[in-house]
C-alpha cells in the first residue's frame, strides 16, 4: 500500500542534508527538521512555538527580522550567501580544523509559503558550505601567493622591475592630477663585477641579499623599494621633494659602504652610487623621471663612485 503523500513529504523533510525550519510573522518558530535539531542539539519541542531568539539570543535579529518582514511584504525568495554573512546559526562542522573556520559556513534561503495569495510563513533553509567555503579561500591565497611571488624578485625578495614601474606609473598619474612631491632614486653596487670576479657567482648573489635587506629596513613602509635588474636598485618616494630624496639617498649609501658584507669567512666591502630626480612641471611621463635618475647615477659613477647626485 502506497504512503500518503503528506508522510512521505514529512519523511523527506526529516531526510534532508540541509536546515529547513519556518518562522511566522512574529519569528515564531513553526516547523524545525531533523537537520536543525541535531546541529543545535535542540528538539522540535524545545522550539516549536517559541520565539527564535529564545534559543539563539546571539542570533542577528535586526537583519534577520527585516529579511524575513521583506519576504512577507514582498513575497518572493530572498538569499544570504556565506560570502556575505558566512553564518546565521553558531553550528559545529566536521572540516578540519586547518580550514580555518570556526563554524560552519552557511547558504540561506528565504521562500515564501502561501496560502490565497497571502505569504502566511516564511521558510528558511540552510545549506553547508563549509567545504566550498574552505576550498574558494585556499583557492583565493593560492592567487594572492602567485601574484605575490609574480611581483617579486627572485633572488632579493624585494620587489621586481615589473611591480615598480607599475608603482611608478600610478603614483606618477596621481602626481600629475593632484600635484604635491615625488621623486626616484636609482643606484647601484660599485664595481660589481669585480666582486663576482674575484669572489664568485654565489658570494655576489649573497651581496645583492644583504644589501636589499639593508635598504628595505631603512626606507618608510610607503616607498617601493625594488631591483631593477643585475646591481641597479630603485626605491620610489611618494610625497617626497627631491632635497628629502637625497638625505634618504645619502642614508642608504651610508648603510650600503659602513659595514663590509661577511660570506663565507671573507669580508667583502661594497659601496654605492645614487641618483636622484623628482617630478616637476615639463617631465612629460613617469619614463622621463627614471632616465634623469640614471643620467645622475651616472653622474655619481664619474664622479668616483660611493656618492649622492641629483639631476639638474
Amino acid at each position: 500500500m502506497n504512503a500518503p503523500v503528506d508522510s512521505l513529504s514529512d519523511l523527506v523533510v526529516e531526510r534532508v542534508g540541509f536546515g529547513i525550519f519556518v518562522l511566522d510573522r512574529e519569528m515564531n518558530v513553526l516547523m524545525w527538521n531533523r537537520f536543525m535539531q541535531d546541529h543545535s542539539g535542540l528538539s522540535p519541542d524545545q522550539v516549536v512555538g517559541k520565539s527564535l531568539f529564545t534559543h539563539f539570543p546571539e542570533l542577528p535579529r535586526v537583519w534577520l527580522s527585516r529579511k524575513i518582514e521583506s519576504v512577507f511584504q514582498l513575497g518572493s525568495f530572498a538569499f544570504s550567501s556565506w560570502e556575505q554573512r558566512p553564518y546565521l546559526f553558531k553550528f559545529d562542522h566536521d572540516r578540519p580544523i586547518t580550514g580555518g573556520v570556526d563554524f560552519m559556513q552557511q547558504d540561506c534561503t528565504f521562500m515564501p509559503l502561501m496560502r490565497n495569495r497571502e505569504v502566511v510563513a516564511v521558510c528558511v533553509t540552510i545549506s553547508d558550505v563549509t567545504h566550498v567555503s574552505i576550498v574558494q579561500r585556499e583557492r583565493e591565497e593560492a592567487v594572492a601567493k602567485l601574484q605575490e611571488y609574480a611581483d617579486r624578485d627572485g633572488l632579493t625578495g624585494i620587489a621586481n622591475r615589473r611591480y615598480f614601474e607599475a608603482r611608478l606609473h600610478d603614483e606618477y598619474t596621481r602626481w600629475q592630477r593632484y600635484g604635491g612631491e615625488m621623486s626616484v632614486l636609482l643606484f647601484d653596487l660599485d664595481h660589481f663585477k669585480k666582486i663576482n670576479d674575484q669572489f664568485g657567482h654565489g658570494v655576489g648573489d649573497t651581496v645583492l641579499r644583504v644589501m636589499a635587506q639593508r635598504v628595505a629596513g631603512v626606507v618608510r613602509a610607503q616607498d617601493t623599494f625594488g631591483r631593477f635588474g643585475g646591481e641597479e636598485f630603485a626605491l620610489l618616494l611618494p610625497c617626497t621633494p627631491l632635497e628629502d630624496a637625497m638625505r634618504v639617498a645619502e642614508k642608504i649609501r651610508c648603510t650600503i659602504a659602513d659595514t663590509p658584507v661577511e660570506v663565507q669567512g671573507t669580508s667583502v666591502p661594497v659601496t654605492a652610487s645614487v641618483g636622484g630626480a623628482a617630478a616637476r612641471v615639463g617631465v612629460p611621463a613617469y619614463d622621463v623621471l627614471i632616465n634623469e635618475a640614471d643620467a645622475a647615477l651616472y653622474s655619481a659613477k664619474r664622479q668616483g663612485r660611493n656618492r649622492s647626485v641629483a639631476f639638474s
